[in-house]
């Protein structure tokens, strides 16, 4: 199915992005600026500060305001949508909440965030909490290097 089909044809998920869909389900209502945000944070690969989504979106739409944006990624934040990262560098970045247990390396000259998983570091981390006699309930590594 393609999202050009009429409603009989295809789910409206077919033609939401993955962000937007979530706003869906919080009971968010979806104004076309809001639409286009959520898909602009849907389809970046990378952990975009606000100024960042406000470029790729008024490249998209030069009706988008600066404003928007911010209040936006504030909802967006407050409904557990997107969550907040200092990765330094002095501006916060975001990244979907539903992209699941990743950690972050930061190189800190280049300011680049690279993701990745790792099953051993999170089972330590389980145990280290075991054995402290709590559950881990919420797991985040952020570790800043320089190239050698």
């Amino acid at each position: 199915m393609s999202g050009q089909e009429g409603r009989e044809g295809g789910t409206i998920s077919d033609r939401m992005s993955r962000i937007e869909q979530m706003c869906v389900e919080r009971g968010l209502k979806m104004t076309g600026q809001r639409r286009l945000i959520a898909r602009v944070l849907s389809e970046s690969e990378d952990h975009p500060d606000v100024e960042e989504l406000y470029r790729r979106a008024v490249a998209l739409d030069n009706r988008v305001s600066v404003a928007t944006v911010y209040r936006t990624v504030r909802l967006l934040e407050e409904k557990g949508i997107l969550e907040r990262r200092d990765f330094g560098g002095g501006r916060a970045r975001f990244d979907p909440a539903d992209r699941g247990i990743h950690h972050h390396l930061i190189d800190v000259d280049t300011g680049n965030v690279i993701e990745f998983s790792d099953a051993e570091h999170d089972a330590l981390a389980r145990e280290i909490a075991a054995r402290l006699g709590f559950e881990l309930v919420q797991l985040r590594l952020e570790i800043f290097g320089r190239r050698r």
